[in-house]
């Protein structure tokens, strides 16, 4: 990852992040924590969202059911006095991990002293995601049914 290109845009950051280890989060947020000036612009929630779901044709509004979500966002000012927001909203129900999430996009997006760090993390997690993707893409190879073979037999039966 360079400067100039990240490895995928800002919004796609908490995703790659939350598919590492929270330690691996944790050691390097909290590292963060203790190097720049950390603010809660609003305190890290957690709790349940209503999922909705709106009929198209009588417009009636369903609850499908409930997800774990959690929020933070945090303004990191770093030694040299320039500062840089961060937020993040997960499907989890760990206040602590979107806090630590939020601190990793702040220094990340500003480019803070020590950004590096977050941006190794999201390349980690890039890969992991890749792995995932491709073990997915290999399932669903192998489970690939050719229906030309079913339409052949019954014109033998005739």
């Amino acid at each position: 990852m360079t400067p100039d290109q990240p490895v995928c845009a800002r919004p796609e950051w908490p995703r790659l992040w939350s598919a590492l280890p929270a330690a691996d989060i944790a050691a390097v947020a909290d590292a963060y924590a203790h190097e720049h000036g950390v603010t809660d612009v609003s305190l890290p929630q957690s709790g349940l969202s209503l999922v909705t779901l709106r009929d198209a044709a009588l417009l009636d509004t369903w609850y499908l059911g409930e997800i774990p979500l959690a929020r933070a966002h945090v303004r990191v000012r770093a030694s040299d006095g320039r500062e840089a927001e961060g937020g993040v909203q997960l499907l989890d129900d760990r206040a602590r991990l979107a806090r630590r999430l939020a601190i990793l996009d702040a220094v990340l997006a500003g480019r803070l002293p020590g950004w590096e760090r977050a941006a190794d993390l999201l390349a980690r997690g890039a890969a992991v995601r890749e792995a995932e993707s491709a073990e997915r893409r290999a399932l669903l190879a192998a489970t690939r049914v050719d229906f030309a073979m079913l339409n052949a037999t019954e014109d033998e039966d005739e």
